[in-house]
């Protein structure tokens, strides 16, 4: 951790960027998360410090890779979905990019991650009702490659 306040007092960042994040960074990038559009002005305000040190360390941050880049949430994103779920899949052989296609083909898949240990595949699902929930289910485990599946149901989600 000294090394790096030292590289941090000479104008260099420190590749390991989470060693010097402190209280202040965190804060200011939970304000982001939630509006990544939020002016200097603002985030200042809700920070309690002034804009000149907002800037600097959103500059800080960026330059040192903490802060990657910024990104819009489309009303697609932030749709509420009454019944949201995650599907986890084990695949046979090596059926996993032709799942992971069909799957991506789904409306009501929201995204598609790999993974490793017990399951393959982990489908993200959005849907209206418990009955859409069940459809898409059943579409998916009477797949060929699909071994097997678990599925748990998101009851909250904080952000």
């Amino acid at each position: 951790m000294s090394e790096a306040i030292e590289l941090l007092k000479k104008g260099r960042y420190y590749l390991n960027w989470t060693a010097v994040l402190d209280e202040l960074d965190n804060r200011l990038i939970a304000a982001l998360r939630r509006d990544a559009r939020a002016s200097l002005s603002q985030l200042a305000l809700d920070l309690a410090v002034t804009r000149a040190t907002v800037r600097a360390r959103m500059q800080r941050l960026e330059a040192s890779g903490a802060i990657a880049g910024y990104t819009v949430l489309t009303r697609e994103d932030v749709a509420d979905h009454a019944v949201r779920g995650l599907m986890m899949l084990a695949i046979a052989g090596h059926g996993s990019e032709r799942v992971e296609r069909y799957l991506r083909g789904l409306p009501e898949v929201q995204a598609v991650h790999s993974t490793n240990g017990t399951w393959d595949l982990i489908a993200e699902i959005g849907v209206g009702s418990l009955e859409d929930f069940d459809r898409v289910l059943t579409r998916i485990r009477k797949l060929d490659s699909v071994t097997r599946s678990e599925t748990s149901l998101l009851l909250s989600t904080r952000r």
